[in-house]
């Protein structure tokens, strides 16, 4: 009987504990959660009484300072490349480096290179000739497309009209314009009286170049004017003469072994064998300095001084040195370069014109 009072007793007591913690967590369940909802609880907690946030605050203050001075240490001791940034430095290197080797490039370049010669390219005109501007136009066309340095001297007799000079001045070529006044009956006299004017324009100005003699009605190929800038004291090459009323050429100038002159293409063969050949003004070059420095080509300077003809003069001096003769181009001078139309002019018509008339009547 005491036995089971006793079980009875322990039931008891375990019933009640688990009511009494039901009851509690049933009151608990329906607590507030919030921290404004109860007035009790804020007063009780408030976060400048809190100890939690006021022991949290600096260390984490003080942990943060501490990784902020650890990481500036290390990327200061440390730094980490970057791969824009060093392909960039690369890039750069490389241009440096590619400029430099330019400039060095061009520096050699400007210590090997040669001043060209200058070309002295002298022109007579005609006034019996109704075409003469519009060759001379022609001519300066070509003359356009010629490498600097390069004048242009063009001799005109004295006249009222002033076509000549406005075509000069459109041209954009340095050029000269020089006016004689002398009247001639003979056409070829003239031609050489105009030569004359400009050879002695050039040794009175020591313009110092090559100075080639070309007509207004030649016509070029332009590797020709390269060709003349090589030659250091006569140069010679041939010349297609090219006649409006004959269908034929006719070849005039040097006979050639590479650049060596050897003969001369004659128009007309003779028992003469001492008589120098005649040889075509359009067909040579020189250089300009034979004109007032002759003893420094080995010729006395008295044949010049007293000599007032100076076209006659060089040919005299192209023809006797032969061996300072230079042919053009080198490859035994078999190309022809230069083409020389030979138009009827006014003068000439009227002089056929009389050979005729005296042929009928003989």
């Amino acid at each position: 009987m005491e036995r089971s009072k006793k079980k009875v007793q322990l039931w008891k007591k375990a019933i009640v504990h688990f009511a009494l913690c039901f009851v509690m967590g049933f009151f608990t369940g329906f607590a507030p959660t919030g921290k404004s909802s109860s007035p009790i609880f804020s007063s009780q907690i408030s976060p400048k009484n809190s100890p939690e946030q006021v022991e949290m605050l600096p260390q984490k203050q003080v942990t943060t300072t501490h990784a902020n001075n650890v990481n500036r240490s290390l990327v200061v001791e440390n730094p980490v490349p970057s791969p824009s940034r060093s392909k960039e430095s690369e890039g750069v290197k490389l241009m440096e480096a590619e400029t430099e080797a330019e400039s060095e490039a061009e520096e050699k370049e400007e210590t090997n290179l040669v001043p060209r010669r200058l070309v002295i390219i002298v022109t007579p005109t005609s006034t019996r000739d109704k075409s003469q501007v519009v060759l001379l136009r022609r001519l300066a066309n070509t003359i356009k497309l010629v490498s600097q340095p390069l004048l242009w001297i063009v001799v005109e007799r004295k006249s009222d009209s002033d076509e000549v000079s406005e075509l000069l001045r459109k041209t954009g070529i340095m050029y000269r314009h020089l006016v004689f006044k002398e009247n001639f009956t003979d056409h070829e006299a003239e031609l050489d009286h105009q030569r004359n004017v400009a050879l002695k324009h050039i040794e009175h100005h020591r313009l110092s170049g090559i100075v080639h003699f070309a007509g207004v009605s030649n016509v070029y190929d332009l590797a020709f004017f390269d060709e003349l800038r090589d030659i250091e004291v006569y140069g010679a090459w041939p010349v297609a003469l090219l006649s409006a009323n004959k269908q034929k050429v006719i070849i005039e100038g040097p006979v050639c072994d590479s650049s060596q002159v050897i003969g001369w293409h004659l128009k007309k063969l003779n028992n003469e064998t001492n008589a120098k050949p005649p040889i075509h003004v359009s067909s040579f070059a020189f250089n300009s300095s034979i004109l007032w420095d002759p003893e420094r080509w080995g010729r006395p300077s008295s044949v010049q001084q007293t000599s007032q003809n100076s076209i006659k003069f060089v040919k005299q001096v192209v023809l006797e040195d032969e061996t300072k003769l230079k042919g053009i181009p080198p490859e035994e001078c078999s190309k022809i370069m230069l083409w020389s139309l030979q138009l009827p002019t006014r003068h000439s018509q009227l002089a056929a014109l009389d050979s005729n008339i005296a042929r009928r009547y003989k």
